[in-house]
Order: structure tokens, then sequence, then C-alpha cells
């Protein structure tokens, strides 16, 4: 009996669905799609985007960084400093 192999889903780019000529850096809500939670910018193979669409969603998200509309990083909040000042 042949092992069957399972295909990967084929991810479309959604800008090219709906036929997209430019994208707004104003649109924060629908930028901060291709952002982390720490506010890096996703790849192309997570995001599903083709590459001339990735590089205008990069574009925006800079423009917006630059614009102060979204940050440029998310402040963490770390516990790894704290066990050098602990002595027990």
């Amino acid at each position: 009996m042949p092992a069957v192999v399972k295909q990967p889903h084929r991810k479309y780019c959604q800008f090219c669905k709906n036929d997209t000529k430019y994208i707004d850096y104003k649109d924060t809500q629908m930028l901060r799609k291709f952002v982390t939670d720490r506010g890096k910018i996703k790849p192309r193979r997570v995001t599903g985007c083709c590459t001339q669409h990735q590089r205008m969603v990069a574009q925006a998200v800079k423009r917006a960084r630059e614009m102060a509309l979204m940050p440029y990083a998310v402040s963490t909040v770390s516990n790894r400093g704290d066990r050098r000042h602990k002595r027990g």
C-alpha cells in the first residue's frame, strides 16, 4: 500500500485576490496582521503574500512606524535580571 503524501495548503496572496493596487500605511488595523506581537514584520512564508505585495506591506509598516502610527518595538516584561540580585 503506497504512503499517502499530504500536500500543504497553498497560501494565496489576499491582496492579489482583492486586486489591491496600493497598501495604505494609515490602515494600522490591517497592518497589524503582518507584524508580530513584538513589532517585527512577518516573513512572506508566514503571511502568504506574493513578493510584490510583501514589499508593499513592509514599506507601509515602515512608513506607519515613521509617522508614529505603529511602534518600532514593543516593551517586554522580563524576569531575567532578577536572578542576579536574589541571595538565598
